[in-house]
């Protein structure tokens, strides 16, 4: 019985809680109705923000490229064996493992972001619009740096960038661009830790510069990849191929020895074994060349194959596409956030402000 009259009690109670939360709900929109007027005005002002922003914000322009990296050495997997015969003969064909490991996981993004690559890349003459430059004037150009350098550092307006390092001038800018464009432009990322895939996105005003400062920027780290992983394969082809050419000559020339030898005694008389001498000396020389050269030639060939081997590093996947992605906004589409966002503020700050009135004055129950 008790049991029942506490459950009675409970609903009854519940009722009441419910029917005064409908009450005050009512009561509120009630109020915001009456304020109509201040909520169109402040939702009106808000739409009119909204379209200024549209007018006035700067498009920025973000060019997406991804790579992956082939980490692999292939003189260490199917060349070991060649690479071991090469070593017998005093030649290193392989020896670069150490070099990869520059490369392998978040180095690869710091060195994407490293100053030496950026200021490379900003270096680099492009075409832009129908005309070659260099990255860095267009970055000056979108910035109106040099109109601004007109008034307070004249010194730097007629300033010309050239390629190179060690200019004092040049190098304190390139420095302060540096630090803009690590801020500002670059992002340079795995998405996804699991996987091999970096992306490198730039981001800006100037669409062209975007799109070709992430080119550069890949094909110059490319570059430098490419060369730092062959250097040592391609110093001993050299040295085999001049060694090869060497031997080469001592080869023609000991069998042009052999020939004028015969020459000169075409029918010698096996009586005087002197008269042979000279051209047995050649016959040896000819045996002992051509048994160089035929070494010389197969390790020049093994370390052919190992540059080539080691020559395919990055592989690019996606690359910026014309048009590219933008945070455009449009007026329409401005003037409804502007609108909803305003008007939401001021039926908020109402709210507000009739509750603090309410817990003033002791009425809010």
């Amino acid at each position: 019985m008790g049991d029942t009259n506490m459950n009675a009690g409970h609903g009854q109670y519940n009722k009441v809680g419910l029917r005064e939360l409908i009450i005050k709900m009512v009561a509120l929109i009630r109020y915001l109705l009456n304020k109509w007027l201040i909520i169109l005005m402040i939702a009106l002002l808000g739409a009119a923000l909204g379209l200024c922003y549209s007018l006035f914000k700067k498009t920025d322009y973000t060019a997406t490229l991804s790579f992956v990296m082939d980490e692999s050495s292939a003189s260490q997997g199917s060349l070991g064996a060649a690479a071991t015969i090469a070593e017998q003969f005093g030649f290193n064909l392989g020896g670069i493992g150490s070099i990869g490991g520059f490369f392998k996981g978040d180095n690869i993004i710091e060195f994407l972001k490293s100053r030496s690559m950026v200021d490379e890349t900003l270096l680099t003459e492009v075409a832009l619009d129908g005309k070659k430059t260099l990255l860095v004037d267009r970055y000056i150009a979108y910035h109106n740096l040099r109109e601004k350098w007109a008034s307070k550092k004249p010194q730097l307006v007629d300033l010309q960038f050239r390629d190179t390092t060690g200019v004092f001038l040049q190098d304190s800018l390139m420095a302060t661009f540096y630090k803009a464009i690590l801020r500002e432009n670059l992002v340079v990322e795995k998405l996804d830790k699991k996987s091999n895939i970096i992306t490198i996105e730039v981001e800006s005003p100037d669409e062209g510069f975007s799109k070709v400062f992430a080119e550069m920027l890949i094909k110059n780290a490319t570059d430098f990849y490419v060369q730092t992983r062959t250097q040592k394969a391609k110093e001993n082809l050299d040295v085999l191929t001049h060694q090869v050419d060497s031997v080469r000559r001592e080869l023609n020339e000991a069998i042009s020895g052999v020939a004028a030898a015969t020459d000169a005694n075409p029918n010698p008389n096996r009586a005087f074994q002197s008269l042979r001498v000279r051209s047995q000396l050649h016959t040896v020389d000819v045996q002992a060349n051509t048994a160089i050269l035929t070494e010389l030639v197969k390790n020049q060939e093994l370390a052919k194959i190992t540059l080539r081997n080691e020559k395919p590093v990055i592989q690019v996947l996606d690359k910026p596409i014309l048009p590219l992605e933008n945070d455009k906004l449009g007026k329409l589409k401005a003037v409804i956030i502007g609108g909803f966002l305003g008007g939401f503020l001021a039926c908020l700050a109402l709210v507000l402000m009739r509750l603090y009135r309410q817990i003033m004055s002791g009425d809010l129950a």
